[in-house]
């Protein structure tokens, strides 16, 4: 396993790195993508693999491309870097003239540099203007912005539905009122000083009472579960004939797509709804319709999700709500 990185704060640690590189077999060599290269654990372990692989590495985050190309520089050609969406990985392969990688990756956690920062906003470790954009250089709303601008409801929406937070509607009023009064919340202090009121928790908490705030605020703001389903049917497209896929997700709404997706894709039906057709008073029998599009491209390598075991928690925290899903583009589809 490659060494942490460096960084503030805690070091970097490529979540389940040893799981990873087992679905990819990068050993093949060959082209892989790394749709959210982050600070470059796992391309880095890639490249390593075997001197025939070269990889692309996209990240909306342009500090941490900036920190990713100067420390993989020794790999030369090997690794190339892109500022764009991972979503936009069909435009990225088309402008640079590549087709048909045999592995794509996409680790959809905040990286540790943008957790770490004390200037980006993401955690309340540090008191910060509440940005927590992945792309700073983007025209996007911040955090702050969206909080100053939605409305009590549509707050209290994205808290329970992204955080999953039970107490989403006394901290969306206790965040309309404050602004109401003229005074806006602003800085990642302000923000989780005003939920640990709002929560009223009396005892020590084991987790801070804001962190489902953060975590849905930030989920909200970098739109992190819209195209979600696209990206995966775009990945496996743009896959090679027995290609792998892996994905790394930190959150249920997350996993939950990747899981239907790929079923999907694996031939599986995902309709939910069962058509009852009804002619005068008599019923007829149900009809299966299937309107999802499901088609037999990929096998699916992971039967349940992969998760960290305890050394890897214990060495790394942050990866405790990890869940790998990987799959293979079949050869004939």
């Amino acid at each position: 396993m490659a060494a942490p990185l460096g960084g503030r704060g805690a070091p970097h640690r490529p979540v389940l790195l040893k799981e990873t590189i087992h679905f990819l077999a990068p050993e093949r060599g060959g082209l892989f993508v790394d749709c959210t290269v982050g600070l470059g654990g796992h391309s880095e372990a890639i490249l390593e693999a075997s001197t025939e692989t070269r990889i692309i590495g996209i990240d909306r985050d342009t500090e941490a491309l900036r920190s990713t190309r100067e420390r993989l520089a020794h790999f030369g050609e090997r690794f190339r870097t892109v500022h764009a969406d991972f979503r936009e990985v069909d435009r990225v392969l088309e402008d640079l003239g590549e087709r048909e990688p045999v592995g794509l990756l996409a680790d959809l956690g905040v990286s540790s540099l943008q957790f770490d920062s004390p200037t980006r906003g993401f955690s309340f470790r540090f008191d910060a203007p509440l940005d927590m954009r992945m792309d700073p250089e983007s025209a996007e709303d911040t955090a702050a912005d969206l909080l100053l601008r939605q409305p009590e409801e549509e707050i209290a929406r994205i808290i329970f539905e992204y955080g999953e937070e039970r107490n989403s509607r006394r901290i969306a009023k206790w965040i309309v009122e404050s602004r109401e009064q003229g005074k806006p919340i602003t800085t990642t202090k302000e923000l989780a000083d005003l939920v640990a009121r709002a929560a009223g928790q009396k005892k020590r908490w084991r987790i801070h009472p804001a962190t489902r705030t953060f975590q849905a605020l930030r989920i909200a703001v970098n739109r992190e579960l819209e195209g979600l389903g696209r990206f995966v049917e775009t990945a496996i497209d743009l896959l090679q004939p027995d290609g792998r896929f892996v994905v790394i997700s930190f959150h249920s709404l997350e996993d939950r797509i990747m899981k239907q997706e790929l079923r999907r894709l694996a031939g599986h039906c995902q309709c939910q709804a069962r058509n009852r057709v009804r002619r005068g008073a008599r019923s007829q029998p149900r009809t299966n319709v299937c309107t999802c599009g499901a088609r037999r491209s990929v096998e699916i390598l992971t039967k349940r999700p992969v998760i960290p075991d305890a050394i890897e928690i214990d060495v790394n925290p942050r990866s405790r709500s990890a869940k790998l899903r990987a799959c293979r583009k079949l050869i004939s589809i």
